[in-house]
């Protein structure tokens, strides 16, 4: 793959992105039938969902360049992720709580906050001692949440975004390993860990 579209893919699909994409495509692309908060309030959904699992965790980041724990916001350093790592699943975990505790937001919000939070904390885990691939566990777990709803909704017409899903998925995955960022393995562990978490998740709760 060339180095231009492999890095333009990884900025894209930056882990820290993908909780926006899928709450987008949650709130704009499910039947209306299948959601019970009004249209017209749904865009206060997704920009609490973008400030608390874009913003504030790339501000976090940007804080913990300026004050020299990490080299650069790429973290290329298994040492230097587990910090942001940690930093990151605690906004998660807050957004989860957050749209759990209001009975306004329909289940499947918290529920999929829920799974993307998990995943932040075990990529944290595994990262304390191997440096596992973040956009692989964040595309495999898309994917794996797609699933889900194509489970739990499974009249909202999900096949074509599976497809893409996994044309893109695979698309990330080869970006990373172009990249040089990741060996194969942290690839495509990642991947599998993503999409396992997602599913046994769903299996457990279901």
């Amino acid at each position: 793959m060339n180095r231009s579209l492999a890095m333009v893919l990884s900025v894209a699909f930056h882990p820290l992105l993908l909780p926006t994409y899928l709450f987008a495509f949650i709130l704009y692309y499910m039947p209306a039938s299948m959601l019970t908060f009004p249209m017209q309030s749904r865009w206060v959904v997704l920009s609490m969902i973008f400030l608390s699992t874009f913003m504030v965790p790339s501000i976090g980041a940007y804080f913990m360049v300026r004050m020299g724990r990490l080299d650069s916001l790429e973290m290329e350093r298994r040492e230097q992720r587990s910090l942001p790592l940690l930093f990151t699943g605690v906004c998660y975990a807050i957004t989860s709580y957050l749209l759990y505790q209001e009975e306004v937001f329909d289940a499947v919000f918290y529920f999929v906050m829920g799974i993307i939070a998990a995943s932040v904390f075990v990529t944290y885990l595994v990262s304390l001692f191997w440096k596992i691939s973040a956009h692989s566990v964040g595309m495999g777990g898309a994917l794996g949440i797609l699933l889900t709803l194509n489970m739990i909704m499974p009249d909202a017409g999900m096949s074509m975004p599976i497809a893409v899903a996994v044309v893109l998925t695979g698309a990330v995955l080869s970006a990373r390993l172009a990249l040089h960022a990741h060996t194969p393995e942290q690839v495509y562990a990642g991947f599998g860990c993503g999409l396992m978490l997602a599913l046994v998740t769903t299996y457990i709760a279901l």
